[in-house]
């Protein structure tokens, strides 16, 4: 097994958007890493991490489901993947060669058509796997259910208990990646063996949608290789029920430990500057003893003030600690034995990379903690902490972040009944605020966003369409629309492009056209649009229509006019094409099928670094149809 790389930005700690300051603690250099620290990767260029694997559990380079058969994967050789394709005679489940107690774990897993597996943590509670593609209701047998207890003794028809359907089904479709973080907590005993805490998966997440939250378990589920409950246990892979391949499998394994804070007193000091002052040229206006750090302890009405809590951090284990310290439009430091771990000095939001490294020694060090509340009417901050088999804990107290998200009440929704819905609204796209962009929600339950700027397809989405409440509720501050569904984006450029060579890059916004002109849309009988603009002398009408039971949508293009055009259907840091014609996205974004008498044919080349798929359109009339699959 092998640590996971984590990408590092050396910066200096104590530099800020102003060159004049007075200094408040030594400047020092730090590594700023991701707000997490590295996982354990389980190398799979064998099977030594596992125990007594049978022979149905094979290492692979590459793997492909055939949609159009049940249960199958057709794996190649190499390494990197590990394939399951159980037999008569070989059908063993997979065991880590480690056991676990409380647990984070994330991987990747591909299921064929029809086919099924189960994540067993500790070998005795399951998190199902499951081809659950298109079910509209799912139940705790869909992938990302917490299977069912089974019990004879409680009757006919009422064997099953303890069963907990995922929140919403954000499977895709078989033969596309799919990726799991899940944290497990382990029953938890005292000396006598009694139980005291039963298992708990306290977040289950499958592709980016949280589908469990706080599910306890009273005991092991159906299908389990233990009837009993214990501290810890091997990860076990159902192998006898179908074909399942796994790969990008990292964990990090937690104890019951936690940091204290202890002998803490605050200081408070009148703030009138962005830029935190010497704290030793101002006076202390309040000096209490506390056990508490909060922003909420800033006193006064609408207060601007500097918090300053000192005291000693008590550290459970030797090893790299990391500091996640955020600050809601306000500035800060943290300093621990006399060295800058965090300079947040200036003013900063929620998503400010506040984060630092260092390595601690078992016992007591001292730390302080500054807040420059400069704003009246902010007073947020979040200090976390993680650290060698210590799970990321909160080190302020929860009246020091104030509420965030909204409550079930203010949530304002755009439903679809039996009409197709458009809503306008601004619309954020890989970090980039959209501002004329169209949502159409279909009775169908498929839905996309549109940019009418660029002439580009968004996201698309299933299940609930769209939620307002940032564009409505109190001021509407934000202006934003939110997919409400389970979604998958693209790459949003143009879609069309004159390239002037075949390596040529493909331009980023249509602000780069002279010639480019979007002219609405028009709707048909149903109420779908076409959305209508013109690149040079070459007229483009863009349509999209949703499958009426699967989870796809066929897009269906006409461009006419003199001026030869490259079309970008997508782009992506692979894109391959599969033995029955078509295309896949990033392994585990999506598939695009064209018709297999299609005049114009897709090709991929390489741009930046990344492929893309790209369909040349000569001049003249032309249709080019295809269909998205997610």
């Amino acid at each position: 097994m092998k640590k996971s790389i984590i990408f590092a930005v050396l910066i200096s700690l104590f530099s800020s958007c102003s060159e004049e300051k007075d200094e408040t603690a030594s400047t020092a250099t730090k590594e700023i890493i991701l707000p997490f620290l590295p996982f354990t990767d389980i190398a799979l260029d064998n099977t030594s991490s596992f125990a007594d694997v049978t022979k149905n559990w094979k290492i692979s380079g590459d793997v492909y489901a055939d949609r159009s058969r049940e249960n199958t994967l057709i794996a190649s050789d190499g390494e990197g993947i590990l394939v399951n394709q159980p037999d008569e005679q070989n059908k063993g489940h997979l065991f880590t060669d480690f056991e676990h107690g409380d647990m984070e774990l994330e991987i990747d897993v591909m299921m064929p058509k029809g086919s099924n597996s189960g994540l067993y943590f500790q070998g005795r509670y399951e998190v199902q796997l499951l081809d659950s593609w298109g079910v509209e209701k799912p139940q705790h047998s869909d992938i990302g259910g917490i299977y069912h207890r089974w019990d004879d003794s409680r009757g006919e028809g009422k064997e099953g208990y303890e069963g907990y359907a995922p929140r919403i089904n954000a499977a895709k479709a078989p033969g596309l990646w799919q990726h799991f973080k899940i944290i497990f907590h382990a029953p938890k005993f005292d000396r006598s063996g009694k139980k005291t805490d039963n298992a708990e998966f306290e977040e289950v997440w499958l592709n980016g949608v949280l589908v469990q939250k706080n599910i306890q378990l009273t005991g092991p589920t159906r299908a389990s290789a233990y009837d009993d409950e214990k501290a810890k246990g091997p990860l076990m892979v159902q192998g006898d029920h179908g074909a399942v391949a796994l790969k990008n499998m990292k964990y990090k394994l937690y104890d019951n430990k936690r940091v204290g804070l202890a002998g803490m007193t605050l200081k408070e000091y009148e703030s009138d500057s962005l830029m935190l002052r010497n704290l030793d040229s101002l006076e202390v206006i309040r000096e209490v003893a506390t056990d508490t750090i909060s922003a909420a302890m800033a006193s006064g009405k609408n207060p601007q003030k500097i918090l300053s809590y000192t005291g000693k951090m008590v550290v459970p284990e030797s090893g790299d600690y990391l500091f996640d310290y955020r600050i809601n439009e306000g500035g800060g430091i943290l300093i621990i034995d006399k060295d800058t771990v965090v300079n947040l000095d200036g003013d900063y939001k929620l998503d400010s990379l506040g984060v630092g490294i260092m390595k601690l020694t078992k016992g007591e060090v001292p730390f302080q903690l500054i807040y420059n509340k400069h704003k009246y009417w902010k007073h947020d901050f979040s200090l976390e902490v993680e650290g060698p088999g210590l799970q990321k804990q909160a080190l302020h107290a929860p009246s020091s972040v104030g509420r965030t998200g909204f409550l079930p009440e203010d949530i304002m929704m755009v439903d679809v009944a039996d009409e197709v819905e458009l809503q306008r609204s601004f619309w954020m796209h890989d970090g980039k605020k959209r501002t004329h962009v169209i949502s159409v929600g279909t009775p169908q339950g498929i839905h996309y966003a549109y940019d009418l700027v660029n002439g580009a397809l968004l996201q698309v989405w299933n299940g609930d369409f769209f939620d307002a409440t940032e564009m409505w509720l109190n001021r509407g501050e934000k202006q934003l629309g939110l997919p409400a569904g389970f979604t998958v984006s693209f790459h949003g450029d143009p879609e069309f492009a004159a390239l002037s060579e075949e390596d040529a890059p493909w331009p980023e916004d249509t602000s780069d056209f002279e010639d480019f002109t979007s002219t609405g849309y028009t709707l048909d009988s149903e109420g779908l649009p076409s959305f209508k603009y013109t690149k040079g002398s070459t007229s483009i009408s863009d349509k999209m229509t949703p499958s009426e039971d699967k989870r796809s949508l066929t897009r269906s293009i006409t461009a006419t006019g003199s001026m030869p055009l490259s079309h970008k259907i997508a782009e992506g840091v692979h894109i391959a094409k599969l033995p029955n014609g078509t295309f896949i996205v990033n392994d585990e974004s999506y598939y695009i099928n064209f018709p297999d008498a299609a005049a114009l044919k897709p090709v991929v080349r390489k741009n930046s670094g990344n492929d893309e798929l790209i369909v040349n359109v000569p001049g003249g009339d032309n249709v080019l149809t295809y269909t998205i699959t997610w």
